[in-house]
Order: C-alpha cells, then structure tokens, then sequence
C-alpha cells in the first residue's frame, strides 16, 4: 500500500495542503485563500481564526481527493509565511488582535526608537538582522503595548506568542487541551528575539523589548517527530517538519552544500545562500539567518536578500488599478510591446529590503513619457522582480566572496517566461527551473519525512531534483548596462520620501 507525507503551506495569501510521493511528486493539492486586511495605510493584518479555519478544511479537501485515509499519510511539515505575528489566549484559543503580517509597517517608530541608541544594527550581532518593520518581535512589543489585557494576561502565563507555524502546530495538536506551543530554529530566528549561536531565545533583548519570555514557544529543530495531530483531519499523524517559507524553498531544491543559492518569486522574492554551519555575518545589506537544522545534527545557516514586493505589485496592477482581470494576464500585455518604453517601477510599498534597508522609500513610477502604454506598465511590472533580484545577488557575491554561476528558481512567478528570460538577461546568469516549482511545501515535506525515515537521507532527497528549463541570458552588454543604469537612478528617487 503506497504511503505519503503531505504539508502544510500556510502563505501570506493562502493556505495550501498538498499530499507528496516518495519522488516528491504531488498526489493531492486543496487550496483557500484568505482575506487581506488593510486597516489604514501601511498596515496589513490576516485573521488567525479564518487561517486555522481554512487548514483544516484544505487537509480534508487534499485527503479527499485523492481518497486518502489518516493511515495513508506517514507524517505532515508545516511551511509558513515568516514574522506573521499572533498572540492568543491559551485557555479559550482566542486570539488578542488579528496576525500582524510581515509587510505591515505599523512599527516603524519602534524602529525608530530602537536604532537612535546603537543604530540599526545595534543587535545584528546576536541576531543576524537590522532592526526593521519586517521582524516578529517589535510586532509583539507593539502587540503588548496597544492591546487591552495582553501585557497583564502574558505575565500570568496565559497569553501565547507565535508566528504562523506555531499557531497552526498549536492547534492541530489539541489548542485549549494542550497544545503543543513550538517552534523550529529558522522561524524562531525570524523574529530577531533569538541568539543565532545559542539558539535560544536571547535574555538581553527580552529585556530591551520588554517581552515576557513565557510567551514564547520552545525552539526546537525542523525536522524531528513533535508530536500528534489530535484534529479529525488527520488523528494520529506525527507532525515532524516546521521550516519557515523561504528555508522551506532552499531544502525543497535541495540546497544543502556550502554556496547553493535559490530565489523564490512569491507575494515578495527571498533568495538565500547556504554557507553551511558557518555562521557568516553581512557587510552588504542582507541578512544572516538560520537555514535548517535536521534532528540531532547543528544548525546550517544562509545568508539572506529579502524582497518586500515582486508577486504583491502584479496584484496591485490587478487590484487596485484594475489594468489586467487576472494575474497571469500580464506576460500576454508586457508581450505587447517590445520594451518598457523607459518606464520603471520600484515597488516601495513598505519600503525597501535588502540590500538597501530604507523603510523611508515609497513606490514611484520614473521615465514617464506620453509614448508609455498600460503594456510598457505591465513589462516594468516585471522587470522590478529581475532588478531587485539582481541588486540581492550582487550584495551576496559581495559577502560570500564568491560569484554565482547560476540561479535555482520557484515559485509561482516561474511560470512566467519573460519574466524569467529577462531575470537570466539581466542578471547575466542562467536561471534553473526545476521541475517541481512547489518548493516550499516540498522542502515541509522532506523535513517530515527525514523525521520519520520516510526517505533515509538527503541524498534521497536529491535523486527527486530535476531540471524542467534554463534560461540562457541573451541580451547585450551595452543594453544590459543601459537598463541597470536606468533602474539604479529610479531606486534613488524612491529613498527618503518622508524626510
């Protein structure tokens, strides 16, 4: 009787079960999106309840149709959208406040306040992370602040703190009836409250944030057995694999060696490198982050180039300009036209990450001219994926003191071949596709299943890597030069917009 492992892909627009074979190829997929809540600008929010909702009706929704059984599934990962905060009650399961989403910018005073004694990266060191709207824990400290009963609630030990995972994990395995409260190393290390080398959470900045550490959940490794799902959905079926989204993308290529980098094109682009169980410090503007750590092994670490927005700006043209009806409509209308016509967009919507780290920037539209039409729009839609892209990837050239000879791409922007063409053309390297671009639930997927000897090693796991396409660059130097020129002076006219 063939068995599986499925995962748990909770994203920053929809959560996802999909069910996966031994070859790592999908048997069942369910999705539901959720409701993005915009309370004022510069704020984002989900609801956790319509979150944990939508879990479990997407595992039901991925056993039935494949007509799977609990006994067919021999463990279940969880994969996550990262920072996405959430405080809840631990006796009623209710939440304080809606999740604070990782784009929202509500905390940019903290930040502020934070950086004016010791500058932004004041706990870098410890931590691997400037101080940013992006992290969890400043989310939490604005969380204690604004929300009536939280603070007092968390020093009696009855509130929880957690990102995404930890929330799900706690539910699935039983909530008010003792639910397990954890977390991985590559989410906890998100939060800019854990110590990267100890991997704990780090006493000093409990305290220079004023959190309780009885909220926190306990760390734990990303792939081992944790416990039981105690839901209807899926009883009995070890939970054994939590990676945050991004790591879980880097162990779903299959990126385990030293200098192996992948970029994944989602709601944002995350690109990291694995620089193995070294921990490597950034001159450059990205981020030093844990990358996994497999069950009795140490920690692998990644440098890290965080995008805010790359899949986010062609919902916007979708949204709230209304210029295409579906977000796969703008290849065919960038197609329309030979070029951007001169036209850029840099998507500072919640500022700008790395390499540049300007929570000041806003989004602007440069080289206007009467010739510029919706297509040219749409094709700079586009191009701002590739450019960031770029500007990540020399940055980590820079700190890894190494070139990269190729890009590993997910996603589901990889679909797209003239996004991908003119990611290859501009960066001047070939970019892999491979044939599987679900990634991220993939890489839950192999975590849980290493945890439970499902697949006995990693080598295992890259015997499932295949290419599907590369795309060769194929644009001239002089034109190359040209275009970077170009996006670099629109990037500066996008900094300090609120000086």
């Amino acid at each position: 009787m063939p068995t599986y492992v499925a995962a748990i892909d909770q994203g920053t627009t929809s959560t996802r079960c999909i069910v996966f074979n031994r070859q790592g190829q999908i048997v069942s997929v369910a999705q539901k999106e959720h409701q993005q809540i915009y309370p004022q600008p510069g704020w984002v929010e989900h609801d956790p309840e319509e979150i944990w909702k939508n879990t479990l009706e997407v595992i039901a929704l991925a056993r039935i149709k494949a007509k799977l059984s609990a006994q067919d599934i021999v463990a279940i990962g969880i994969t996550n959208q990262r920072e996405t905060t959430v405080a809840w009650n631990r006796r009623t399961g209710k939440p304080y406040y809606n999740a604070i989403v990782w784009q929202d910018m509500r905390t940019a005073d903290l930040v502020n306040t934070f950086a004016s004694d010791g500058g932004q990266n004041r706990f870098r060191q410890q931590t691997g992370l400037p101080l940013a709207t992006y992290f969890s824990g400043l989310k939490l400290r604005w969380l204690l602040d604004n929300v009536a009963e939280l603070r007092a609630d968390a020093e009696k030990g009855d509130a929880l703190f957690g990102n995404m995972d930890t929330f799900v994990v706690w539910h699935l395995t039983g909530g008010t009836n003792g639910g397990l409260h954890i977390t991985d190393v590559t989410n906890a290390s998100r939060t800019q409250l854990m110590n990267l080398r100890t991997l704990d959470w780090d006493q000093e900045l409990l305290d220079t944030f004023k959190i309780p550490r009885t909220m926190l959940p306990q760390i734990r490794p990303s792939s081992e057995i944790y416990g039981m799902v105690s839901s209807e959905v899926l009883p009995g079926v070890p939970i054994a694999g939590i990676l945050g989204d991004q790591q879980a993308a880097l162990v779903g290529q299959t990126c385990y060696e030293p200098g192996q980098a992948k970029n994944t094109y989602g709601t944002g682009c995350f690109l990291l490198m694995n620089t193995g169980t070294e921990l490597r410090e950034s001159n450059y503007g990205l981020l030093t982050t844990v990358a996994y750590q497999f069950q009795n092994e140490p920690a692998h670490y990644a440098l890290e180039g965080s995008v805010a927005i790359t899949g986010a700006l062609v919902q916007w043209l979708r949204d709230n300009l209304g210029i295409i009806k579906k977000s796969t409509d703008i290849e065919s209308l960038a197609r329309s036209v030979e070029d951007n016509g001169g036209a850029y967009f840099v998507p500072a919507f919640s500022g700008l990450y790395a390499p540049h780290w300007k929570s000041d920037a806003r989004g602007i539209i440069a080289g206007l001219t009467r010739f510029v039409n919706k297509g040219h729009l749409a094709r700079a839609v586009l191009e701002a994926t590739a450019y960031q892209t770029v500007d990540v990837v020399r940055a980590m050239e820079k700190d890894a003191g190494v070139p990269l000879s190729s890009l590993r791409v997910d996603g589901g922007m990889v679909v797209n071949s003239l996004l991908m063409q003119f990611q290859a053309d501009i960066l001047n390297e070939p970019v892999i596709c491979p044939r599987m671009t679900e990634t991220t639930a993939l890489g839950a997927a192999y975590a849980a299943g290493l945890a439970v000897g499902y697949w006995h090693n990693l080598d295992d796991l890259r015997q499932n890597w295949g290419i599907d396409r590369v795309y060769e660059p194929a644009m001239d130097e002089p034109q190359r030069q040209r275009l970077t020129r170009g996006w670099q002076k629109a990037i500066e006219r996008s900094f300090g917009w609120e000086d």
